[in-house]
């Protein structure tokens, strides 16, 4: 048994320890977008936006995208039959963007997810040679749209997806928001996948997508997804796995998003998304969250009961203090490459055991069909064991 506990406590140090490495390799590999030349061509791009109940995002959203400094470009706004003031909001602006296009979308079908029958409807009635779909609640600055054109020609992608600066404010923002960007810096080697190019080691945000649209018609778009709750990690899988070119960028000077606005929204939000990410396998979505609680939590755990003189052994409390140590490294090279709070990372194991709670009701949400989002069911897929 002592054997076993010691091989326990190596393998959690062994495992942040590797998590580390990741996460520093990635500090060199993520690029900042704005740094591209010129290219010999500007092509046209259609900056696509659905918009359902957005009555407090959608002025400030469409001023910001309508704005930018592209020469050649259209803002097509798709209303998905909203419930609140959205659409006569959008009709007040078309009267004061020349580049902005109202769509109002059709009643969704059987077999579809609401924001991606709307990304589809925008998809069919663009112009552009290039696709940029992007969220009600993000902020983009005027040369972002240049910026990332400018990226895309010369490093020639077919996908080019960026993370913005996430803004939070509460509390639940600050300790849940930043476990996507740590679960891209700990777990996916940039460089690796890059050069591997293959569906499980991708990594995307919807929340800015630039597509060229023959390589975004090449996957089947959105009708590939329509059943996929998590569509931008559905996507760029279908980018990878036709040995197409894609890259992730940072944007956090160029696009800036807040995501939810309240306790009850990130805990919905994340519910809705976390076992999407996993395809709904529940097994292994079960150990890797387990593991992760187990990996965070133990650490400190013994290092309580080591205060409290209920574990002596010199060993386990070097192990426990080494795993502490190398977890608050992890997220912070993450939280503070973000831009999240100074102090976030000092509790990490909080924001840890909060996404494990979200996690396990993910689970519980989605068997149980009660999953939703704005007014409408977010899972038709069913949990599969493996």
């Amino acid at each position: 048994m002592q054997a076993f506990w010691i091989q326990h406590q190596l393998g959690i140090c062994g495992f942040l320890l590797v998590l580390v490495i990741i996460a520093l390799s990635n500090l060199r590999t993520l690029k900042r977008l704005g740094r591209a030349q010129a290219p010999a061509r500007w092509p046209r791009v259609s900056i696509l936006l659905p918009a359902r109940n957005e009555e407090l995002n959608i002025v400030e959203a469409v001023e910001c995208l309508a704005g930018q400094d592209y020469q050649d470009f259209e803002l097509v706004v798709l209303d998905d039959c909203s419930e609140d003031r959205t659409p006569e909001i959008l009709n007040e602006l078309s009267g004061k963007f020349d580049r902005l296009r109202v769509v109002h979308g059709r009643p969704l079908p059987d077999g579809w997810l609401g924001k991606l029958w709307a990304c589809d409807q925008l998809s069919r009635t663009a112009t552009g040679e290039l696709l940029l779909f992007t969220d009600a609640d993000t902020r983009h600055s005027p040369e972002a749209l240049r910026q990332a054109v400018a990226q895309l020609e010369q490093d020639r992608l077919d996908l080019l997806t960026a993370i913005p600066l996430e803004q939070t404010e509460g509390w639940a923002e600050k300790l849940v928001v930043p476990v996507m960007a740590r679960a891209i810096m700990a777990f996916l080697p940039l460089g690796l996948a890059y050069r591997w190019n293959r569906p499980a080691f991708t990594a995307a945000n919807g929340q800015f997508m630039l597509f060229r649209r023959t390589s975004y018609d090449a996957i089947g778009g959105h009708q590939a997804v329509r059943d996929n709750i998590v569509d931008d990690l559905g996507l760029v899988r279908l980018i990878a796995k036709q040995g197409m070119r894609w890259r992730l960028f940072d944007a956090m000077d160029l696009v800036r998003c807040r995501m939810y606005r309240s306790t009850a929204e990130v805990f919905d939000g994340f519910s809705k998304n976390l076992f999407g990410t996993f395809e709904y396998r529940l097994l292994p979505f079960l150990f890797v969250w387990t593991w992760l609680g187990v990996v965070t939590l133990e650490p400190q755990v013994v290092l309580g009961l080591g205060a409290l003189g209920s574990v002596t052994s010199t060993f386990s409390l070097f192990s426990a203090g080494a795993g502490s140590a190398l977890g608050l490294m992890l997220w912070g090279i993450s939280d503070l490459r973000f831009r999240f709070s100074w102090w976030v990372p000092l509790l990490y194991p909080v924001s840890m055991l909060l996404c494990v709670v979200i996690a396990f009701r993910s689970v519980f949400l989605t068997a149980s069909r009660r999953t939703t989002w704005k007014g409408r069911n977010a899972v038709i897929r069913r949990v599969r064991l493996w």
